[in-house]
């Protein structure tokens, strides 16, 4: 059964650092899979945080996350962190990992249940 489970979420304060975990399991092929993080906010749509690709590693990021927050993996872990500084209210959010890859005409993509991130002083 495939699974993600967040981590490392909780209360900080402005312009302090987060890092947060996604544990993969049951995947046959982690390395395979394009793995992101989104968030959202309370009152607003489900957000792109930031993205790595499954076997290249190449890293993508939304234009206000830029700078602040890195996107890493361990594929040998089945492991994707998010590491966050610089931290802002406005980053207040829960946030989610997904896994998403593409099988011929097929998408597979997966959520995890989400961790809390507060930014307040």
């Amino acid at each position: 059964q495939v699974q993600l489970v967040e981590s490392g979420g909780g209360l900080v304060q402005p312009g302090g650092s987060l890092r947060l975990s996604c544990a993969a399991s049951g995947f046959a092929f982690f390395s395979n899979y394009d793995m992101s993080w989104y968030r959202q906010a309370p009152g607003k749509e489900r957000e792109l945080v930031a993205a790595i690709t499954g076997p290249g590693g190449s890293t993508n990021y939304a234009d206000s996350m830029k700078g602040r927050f890195t996107i890493s993996r361990d594929n040998a872990k089945n492991m994707v962190y998010l590491q966050m500084n610089s931290l802002k209210p406005e980053d207040t959010a829960v946030y989610y990992c997904n896994a998403r890859r593409v099988a011929g005409m097929r998408e597979y993509r997966y959520w995890g249940q989400g961790t809390q991130v507060t930014v307040s002083s």
